[in-house]
C-alpha cells in the first residue's frame, strides 16, 4: 500500500469536498451554532454571556451527537455514491481499490474535522479570552472525541455506500442508522432492560453501551466533566464495573476505536470482492 497515493487522492476529495457549497454551509452553520450556544446556554438560569469550558462542553454535547453523525453519513454516501464515470476513472488508474478507499476516507474526515475545528476554535478562544483556560483540558478532550464520533459515522458510510452502489438506497439507509442511533437505540436498551433484574439489568445496560458510538461519546464526556449525576443508567454500570472514571473513558475511547477500524475492515473485503 502506497501511502504516497493514499495522501494524494485524500488531497482531492479535500478540495472536492471544500468545493461543495454544502460543506461551506455546514462549517458555517455549526460554527455559529457552536459559538451561539456557547453564549446563550445559560439564559434560561437568568444569566447570559460567554460560558466556561466545562458548561460550554456540557451544553454543545447534544448538538454534536445530532449533527455531527447526520453530517458524516450523508458526506460520506454523498462521496461513496457519487458520480458513476468519475468513480470508475479513478479505480481504472494504478491503485489499489484499499488506497482509493482510504484516500476518500481521510480527505472526507478531513473536511469534516476542519469544518467542526473552525466553531470549535472560535468559541474556544473567545472562552479563554472572558473567562480563562480553566477546563480547557476536558473541552479539548470533548473536540477529540466528537471528531472520533465523526470518523465512526463516515466509516458506517462506506460500508453502506459498499453495499448499497445506488444511491437512493444507500441515503435511505443511512438515514435509517442515524434515526436508530441516534433516537430509537436508548429506548430499545432500556426496553430490553426491564427484562432482566438486579444484577444482570446492570449488565445489560453495561454491554448496550458498547452497541452505541453515539452513547459512547455521551458518557466519556459527562465522566470526564464530571458531570456524575446525569450521564445516566448506562454511564452508571459502567463506572461499577470498571471501578473508576479513568478507565471508563479508556475503555470507551478504545472501543470507539473499534467502531471505526471495523467498518473500514469490512469495506476493504466487500470492495475487494465487487466488479465495478
Amino acid at each position: 500500500m502506497e501511502y504516497k497515493i493514499i495522501i494524494r487522492i485524500a488531497r482531492q476529495e479535500l478540495t472536492v469536498n471544500f468545493r461543495n457549497k454544502w460543506t461551506v454551509l455546514f462549517a458555517a452553520v455549526f460554527g455559529a451554532l457552536v459559538v451561539s450556544i456557547s453564549y446563550f446556554g445559560i439564559m434560561a438560569e437568568g444569566f447570559s454571556g460567554m460560558q466556561n469550558f466545562t458548561r460550554t462542553s456540557a451544553s454543545i454535547l447534544n448538538l454534536v451527537l445530532y449533527i455531527v453523525p447526520l453530517v458524516s453519513l450523508v458526506m460520506g454516501t454523498l462521496s461513496f455514491t457519487g458520480d458513476k464515470g468519475s468513480t470508475e476513472l479513478l479505480f481504472s488508474q494504478p491503485v489499489s481499490r484499499a488506497e482509493v478507499l482510504l484516500g476518500k476516507l481521510c480527505g472526507l474526515f478531513l473536511s469534516v474535522s476542519l469544518s467542526m475545528l473552525g466553531g470549535f476554535a472560535v468559541a474556544g478562544i473567545l472562552i479563554s479570552s472572558i473567562n480563562g483556560e480553566e477546563g480547557l483540558i476536558q473541552y479539548g478532550f470533548f473536540v477529540l472525541l466528537s471528531l472520533m464520533l465523526a470518523l465512526v459515522f463516515l466509516s458506517i458510510a462506506v460500508v453502506v455506500a459498499v453495499v448499497n452502489r445506488r444511491k437512493s438506497k444507500a441515503f435511505g439507509i443511512s438515514l435509517f442508522l442515524w434515526f436508530f442511533f441516534v433516537l430509537f437505540y436508548d429506548l430499545l436498551a432500556l426496553g430490553g432492560s426491564a427484562l432482566f433484574k438486579g444484577q444482570d439489568a446492570n449488565l445489560f445496560l453495561f454491554l448496550s453501551l458498547f452497541g452505541n458510538p453515539v452513547d459512547m461519546v455521551r458518557v466519556a464526556t459527562l465522566i470526564s466533566l464530571e458531570n456524575v449525576s446525569i450521564f445516566g443508567a448506562a454511564g452508571a454500570a459502567l463506572l461499577r464495573f470498571l471501578g473508576g472514571p479513568t478507565s471508563s473513558i479508556l475503555l470507551l475511547t478504545i472501543s470507539l476505536l473499534m467502531w471505526i477500524v471495523v467498518p473500514v475492515k469490512i469495506s476493504q473485503q466487500l470492495l475487494s470482492r465487487q466488479d465495478i
